[in-house]
């Protein structure tokens, strides 16, 4: 029988949804549902990682430390995992993260950028903590180049490496292709995380899975940015249906679900922005960006994302959000 593991990030990409004002209270709250749950890992920061809390990102309601102690106090069987961008968080935030009792680094970088986690990667195995890694926007490299950073990532000490399908934009076969080569490319484990903006991430899992998938990223109720993840309630219903183990356990899947009905926003019903997001191939977080620079400058959120999407706009540019709507609001 098929194994995979799941690390769930509604307490990271999660954060993007709730513009990353979770009180420590539903921190904790979650977190222990997760751990009862079943996952492999709870992945906790800023929804930009580690020092997203920042006037371009956002600021956060508490900080990543306080953040990290008070779920690293609930965690009983899963690990405490968090998200780094070289760039946005440094090598001291690492440190500052295993001190709170993290054991699981994922340093992400753009699918063309991995020399640049070079120093994050190898510090965060000096720290002793578990290396799972991020090519993000997968889709924007030839097959050759997204293998060439892979091995990268690997070289510098990767556990794993993951294909993220950060706009959602990937279709089934892709996500395939994608997954095989690089489980036949590396000697490290190989995983997923994928945004549901076209409707396609469990699909998007399951294809992943068939192909050696060692990792699996879900969020409760799909919480993440754009059209978040797919959802850790039913990863776990479809995995077992499929006869594959995840470790998650159905029941309490879906009891941790229940908790975040509430805290959903209602622009999480937007279908408009999610789907013209993996339409576009645009980065999901891009999404609330574009909806605030849409009513600033009243143009349509649609034709800014299509726009973001034409230029090739990616993660770390959210400056051309602006750029792009005030040029199309002189231009109307």
């Amino acid at each position: 029988m098929k194994a995979v593991k799941i690390i769930d990030s509604t307490l990271r990409d999660g954060m993007h949804s709730v513009s990353h004002q979770f009180t420590i209270e539903q921190m904790e709250k979650i977190a222990t549902a997760l751990d009862e749950a079943g996952v492999y890992a709870v992945e906790v920061s800023h929804g930009d990682g580690l020092g997203g809390s920042s006037i371009q990102y956002g600021f956060s309601l508490h900080s990543d430390e306080e953040y990290l102690n008070a779920v690293s106090k609930v965690l009983r069987r899963a690990k405490l995992a968090i998200l780094l961008l070289p760039g946005i968080g440094t090598q001291k935030d690492l440190a500052i993260a295993k001190a709170a009792g993290v054991s699981v680094a994922r340093v992400a970088t753009h699918v063309t950028e991995a020399d640049i986690a070079q120093q994050h990667i190898e510090l965060s195995k000096d720290l002793g903590m578990e290396s799972i890694n991020f090519l993000m926007m997968a889709h924007m490299a030839p097959l050759d180049v997204m293998l060439q950073n892979a091995r990268l990532m690997e070289s510098y000490g990767a556990d794993a490496v993951y294909v993220v399908d950060s706009a959602g934009f990937m279709l089934p076969d892709e996500v395939a292709d994608r997954i095989k080569a690089m489980k036949e490319s590396l000697g490290c484990k190989v995983g997923f995380h994928g945004h549901n903006n076209l409707g396609l991430a469990i699909a998007n899992v399951l294809a992943a899975v068939d192909n050696g998938a060692d990792f699996i990223d879900s969020s409760l109720c799909s919480m993440g940015a754009g059209g978040g993840n797919a959802s850790t309630e039913v990863v776990a219903a479809v995995l077992d249906r499929y006869g594959v183990t995840s470790g998650l356990n159905l029941f309490k899947s879906i009891d941790a679900a229940e908790l975040i009905i509430p805290l959903k926003p209602k622009t999480d019903e937007d279908v408009s922005s999610k789907l013209l997001l993996g339409y576009a191939g645009v980065y999901s977080s891009f999404m609330l960006h574009a909806e605030r620079a849409s009513k600033r400058f009243n143009v349509d959120a649609r034709d800014i994302l299509v726009e973001l999407g034409r230029r090739k706009v990616v993660g770390g540019q959210e400056d051309m959000i602006i750029d792009v709507a005030y040029a199309m609001s002189r231009n109307h």
